[in-house]
Order: C-alpha cells, then structure tokens, then sequence
C-alpha cells in the first residue's frame, strides 16, 4: 500500500516516471535492468532480501541506478549502513511528498540528500563498533536461541559463539545478550 501511494505521488509529477514496482528486495535488479530505472527507491525491510542488500547488490550490478532509501527507521546506525549500502538519499517516510520528488531529482543531479538532523545524530553516535560476525552472531540470538543452536546455524563451535556474544554485549554496553540485541536494534546496527 505504501509502496502504490509512492508511486501515485511520484507519478504525479511532471517529470517523474514510475517504470516499476516490486514487493520485494530479491526482485529489484531484475526489474531495474529490464525497465531501464534511472533511480530505485527501496526500504530498508523488505521480503527475499533487505532493502540495504539489495542496495549493495544494485551498486555492484547496476551502478549508474541511483538509489534511494525511504523508511520509517530513521536510525544513525541505518543511515550510515544505507550510504555504506552504495545509497544516494535516505529519507524517512513521514518527509514530505515533496521532498521525496525533490531527492530524485537531486541524486539524478549527482547529489547526496540526508536528513541533516539524521546525519548529525549518525556523526556523534559514531561507527557501528560490531564486526560483521558479531551482528551475525547476534541476530541468530535474537529469538533467544541456546548457543549450541547458533553455533550449528552459524558453522562455529560454542566456545567461538561465547566469545562473540561477550564482546557484542561489552560493545554495547549492555548487560546481557538480550539488551546487546535491544540496543544494536535501536541502533541500527541489526
């Protein structure tokens, strides 16, 4: 539904096709490459992949594709994987119809747009401090899986599993994997 109303609004200006629409992340270079997209708007939670994968994927296949994040997460921590993503904008959903349109128009132009105030939060909160192992980690015991079932899922022994979730937890500052979890999530480290 949010995805149509976009694209009415966008439809609506001059200057502005909407060539496509897909539901999901795994979907989008597909529909890119065939519609011959100048820009692709993606949110960060999408089905079949995540709009940040999907982003890095688009870069790597279609790198003159211009890319916009559109999400109700206006998290530092999002923002920051977004730009590392390969995005152009990321822009929260409760922006103006306008200032999404303007955006386009921008990153067609060349131009990076982020929310100033999101940009200045994501400056002072500083780099995800979690290597790529230990988001892994952590996302496997989000659900409160038991360590020996995220080493078996991750293809690591226990010991290595512990180890992790210490130092994920230390990194947070948090006070057990569960709140490591919470935190990284706030983030948008996760």
């Amino acid at each position: 539904m949010v995805r149509e109303a976009l694209a009415t609004l966008l439809g609506l200006e001059e200057d502005i096709e909407v060539v496509a629409q897909v539901g999901r992340g795994d979907e989008v270079i597909a529909a890119a490459r065939d519609s011959g997209a100048d820009v692709a708007l993606l949110d960060i939670e999408m089905p079949g992949m995540t709009g940040l994968d999907a982003a890095a994927a688009l870069r790597k296949a279609l790198p003159g594709v211009r890319i916009v994040i559109v999400t109700t997460f206006g998290r530092p921590g999002y923002l920051r994987r977004a730009m590392e993503s390969g995005a152009d904008a990321f822009l929260v959903k409760d922006a103006p119809a306008a200032q999404l349109a303007d955006a386009v128009r921008r990153v067609l132009r060349g131009e990076r747009v982020i929310d100033p105030a999101l940009a200045a939060a994501a400056l002072a909160e500083g780099a995800d401090p979690l290597t790529p192992r230990e988001r892994d980690v952590l996302r496997a015991a989000a659900d409160g899986r038991a360590n020996a079932d995220i080493a078996r899922a991750l293809h690591l022994s226990e010991g290595t599993v512990r180890n992790y979730l210490s130092t994920a937890i230390q990194k947070t500052a948090a006070r057990n994997r569960a709140e490591a979890v919470r935190i990284a999530r706030e983030r948008g480290w996760l």
